[in-house]
C-alpha cells in the first residue's frame, strides 16, 4: 500500500487521485485520436475530457458521501468529532494529525470539527457509478452545444472510459481502499497496519488491533482493473468495428462493466451501503443493464427506420 504516489518539491501526490487523473488524461488522448481518425472536431474531445474529469470526480464524490455508508461520519465530523474514529496509531494521531487519542479504545478522534471534509475529493472516496451518471449528463449538454454527434461520442466513451477506470482501480490498490474479503488463494494480498483492510478486520473482530497487518484478502482492485482493460479492448477491437448503429458500443460497455462489477462486488469487503443484501453498485448495475437495453432497443429501431428511408 502506498497512499502517496510520489513527493515533488514537498508536495505529496495522493496515489488514488493521481492515477485517476492519469486515467482521464489517457482516455482523453484516446478520444482525440479517435475524433481525428473519423474526421470530427478534436477540440470538442479536449473540452469533453476536462468536463468529464470535473463531473466524474464531483458525481463520484457525492454518491460516495450519500450511499457508501460514510454519510454520518461526515455529519459527525462537522457536529461531533469525538464520534468519529480514525484508523491511526497514537504517535501518528497526536503528532501528524493533531487528533485526540482514546486510550481506552485505542483509536484516534479528530480534535477539530471539519464541515467541509465531504468536499475534499483529493483525499479519496469515490463511487464510480456516481461519476458515470453525472459525466454522461454533462456530456449530453456539452456535445449538443458543440454540435458533435452524441451517440458517436458515447461509443468512443465505451472504450475510453474503461481505460481510465483501469488506471483508477490501480490507484485504489495503492491507497488500500476497495479491498476484498479474506481468502487463502495464493494471489491474496495482505495490507499494512492502519490500512483500511486492517481497520475493517479489526472492527469485524478478525484482528486484535488495527495496528496489525491484515489477513490475506482478495485483490479486488486488480480484478476490476483487469476487467476494465479487457472491456476496453473488447469494445474497441471487436464491438466497434462491427457495430450496426451508434450507441451500440456504449450499451455493450454498460452491460459488460455492470456484470463484471456485480460479480466482483461479492469479493469486496469494504463498506459500500446497499439494500436487499446487495451493494449500492450492484443495485445501480442492474439499472445500468436496463438502461443499456433501452439504448439498444431505441437506437437499433432508429437505425432500421433510417435504412428503410434510404431504400436499403
Amino acid at each position: 500500500m502506498r497512499p502517496e504516489l510520489f513527493n515533488l518539491f514537498g508536495v505529496g501526490f495522493p496515489a488514488y487521485f493521481t492515477l485517476l487523473t492519469t486515467g482521464f488524461l489517457v482516455a482523453t488522448a484516446f478520444a482525440v485520436l479517435w475524433a481525428r481518425r473519423i474526421g470530427e472536431n478534436t477540440d470538442a474531445m479536449v473540452d469533453l475530457g476536462i468536463a468529464m474529469l470535473i463531473a466524474g470526480v464531483a458525481g463520484g464524490r457525492l454518491l460516495h458521501v450519500f450511499a457508501d455508508g460514510y454519510f454520518w461520519d461526515y455529519v459527525h465530523l462537522c457536529t461531533n468529532p469525538a464520534a468519529v474514529d480514525w484508523p491511526l496509531g497514537k504517535a501518528e494521531c497526536l503528532s501528524t494529525y493533531g487528533g485526540t487519542w482514546d486510550a481506552a479504545r485505542q483509536v484516534c478522534h479528530p480534535q477539530e470539527a471539519d464541515c467541509f471534509a465531504w468536499a475534499k475529493f483529493w483525499a479519496g472516496g469515490y463511487a464510480y457509478y456516481g461519476g458515470l451518471i453525472l459525466a454522461s449528463v454533462v456530456a449530453w449538454f456539452l456535445m449538443k452545444r458543440d454540435r458533435f454527434p452524441f451517440w458517436k461520442a458515447a461509443d468512443m466513451a465505451g472504450f475510453a472510459v474503461p481505460v481510465g477506470l483501469g488506471f483508477g482501480r490501480m490507484g485504489c490498490l495503492l491507497a488500500g481502499c476497495c479491498y476484498g474479503v479474506r481468502t487463502e488463494v495464493p494471489w491474496g494480498l495482505s495490507f499494512p497496519p492502519r490500512s483500511p483492510a486492517s481497520e475493517g478486520q479489526h472492527k469485524a473482530g478478525l484482528l486484535r488491533s488495527a495496528a496489525e497487518w491484515s489477513h490475506s484478502v482478495h485483490p479486488t482492485q486488480i480484478y476490476e482493473s483487469a476487467a476494465a482493460f479487457a472491456i476496453a479492448a473488447f469494445c474497441l477491437l471487436y464491438v466497434h468495428p462491427r457495430k450496426k448503429y451508434d450507441g451500440q458500443v456504449f450499451a455493450a460497455f454498460l452491460v459488460l462493466y455492470a456484470v463484471a462489477r456485480f460479480i466482483i462486488e461479492f469479493w469486496r469487503d469494504d463498506d459500500r451501503g446497499g439494500l436487499l443484501g446487495l451493494s449500492t453498485s450492484q443495485l445501480l448495475g442492474i439499472g445500468m443493464v436496463l438502461i443499456a437495453a433501452a439504448i439498444a432497443a431505441h437506437r437499433s429501431s432508429r437505425a432500421r427506420l433510417w435504412l428503410r428511408a434510404v431504400g436499403h
